[in-house]
């Protein structure tokens, strides 16, 4: 199983990159959208890293596609400036899991 990247961040595209992961650097929601469905059906990519601006123009996309399936782990991670919003992704997941 292979790791994956979407993102509309060079600068995190690349770091992923020289990390070793694959992936796609895209802007525009449409192009971001399409390459998140071909990721979904690849059956060698185990875990689709987001980056959170990639992951909130398709939101209700990704939150539908993780009930659906079951693998690929998908995962939101913070561009080089960090989470765009208050909190992070980890304590939101916490929040949701217990009812808040």
């Amino acid at each position: 199983m292979k790791s994956y990247v979407i993102s509309e961040n060079r600068d995190s595209f690349l770091g992923m990159q020289l990390a070793g992961i694959e992936g796609v650097y895209l802007k525009t929601k449409n192009e971001i959208e399409n390459a998140f469905l071909d990721a979904l059906k690849n059956k060698d990519i185990g875990i689709i890293f987001l980056t959170e601006k990639a992951y909130l123009m398709m939101e209700e996309l990704v939150l539908e596609s993780k009930s659906k399936y079951f693998s690929p782990l998908i995962t939101v991670i913070p561009d080089r400036y960090g989470y765009q919003r208050n909190e992070g992704m980890i304590t939101r997941y916490i929040k949701e899991s217990v009812g808040l």
